[in-house]
C-alpha cells in the first residue's frame, strides 16, 4: 500500500489571526501539514486565531520557527512560493509529493530578495490588474485544492450525505 503524499503549506510571518485561523481549518480538513514562520503579528493563542480553527485544531500537524533561516534550516523543498508578481500560474505546475506552497505576510508578501533567487518557482493566480491580491487564506484554499486535485485527492472523502434524504 502506497503512502499518502504530503502537501506543506508554509504562512510567512501571518499577521492576522482569523487568516491564520482559516488556513489552520482548511490544513486539517485536507491532512495538510503548516509551517507558521515567525515572527507573526499576533500570539498563537489569540482568540481570534482559535475561533476560526477551534473545532479542528486537535487534527493539525503543525510546525513553527522563528523565521526562514530558521525554516530553511529545517525543512528540504521542493518550494513553491505564491505571489502576485510572478511570471507562471499556479496551474502550470506539476507538484510532487513533499510539496511546499508557500505564502507571505498579508501587507507584504514574500521578500523580493528570496522571490528572485528562485524565480523558476515563483507562481500566481490570475486575477485583474486593478486588485492588490486575494485574500491569504482564500490563496491558500485555492491552492491547496490544486495540488489535490493533480493528486486526485487521496484519502479524502468525495461525497457526502443527507440528514434526511438519500441521494438517488
Amino acid at each position: 500500500m502506497m503512502n499518502k503524499p504530503t502537501l506543506n503549506i508554509v504562512l510567512v510571518e501571518p499577521r492576522i489571526p482569523q487568516n491564520t485561523g482559516n488556513v489552520a481549518r482548511t490544513c486539517a480538513c485536507t491532512a495538510c501539514r503548516l509551517h507558521l514562520v515567525g515572527p507573526m503579528g499576533f500570539a498563537i493563542d489569540d482568540k481570534k486565531l482559535k475561533h476560526a480553527g477551534l473545532d479542528y485544531w486537535h487534527y493539525l500537524d503543525i510546525t513553527y520557527y522563528d523565521g526562514l533561516a530558521d525554516f530553511f534550516a529545517r525543512n528540504n523543498g521542493p518550494y513553491y512560493y505564491f505571489t502576485t508578481k510572478a511570471p507562471q500560474r499556479y496551474t502550470d505546475v506539476q507538484y510532487p509529493d513533499g510539496a511546499y506552497l508557500v505564502f507571505g505576510r498579508e501587507d507584504a508578501g514574500l521578500p523580493e530578495a528570496l522571490l528572485a533567487e528562485n524565480q523558476e518557482h515563483c507562481i500566481r493566480m490570475p486575477m485583474r490588474d486593478t486588485c492588490r491580491s486575494l485574500n491569504l487564506s482564500n490563496s491558500v484554499a485555492v491552492g491547496v485544492y490544486e495540488v489535490l486535485r493533480q493528486w486526485d485527492f487521496p484519502e479524502l472523502l468525495d461525497h457526502g450525505h443527507l440528514r434526511d434524504y438519500e441521494w438517488k
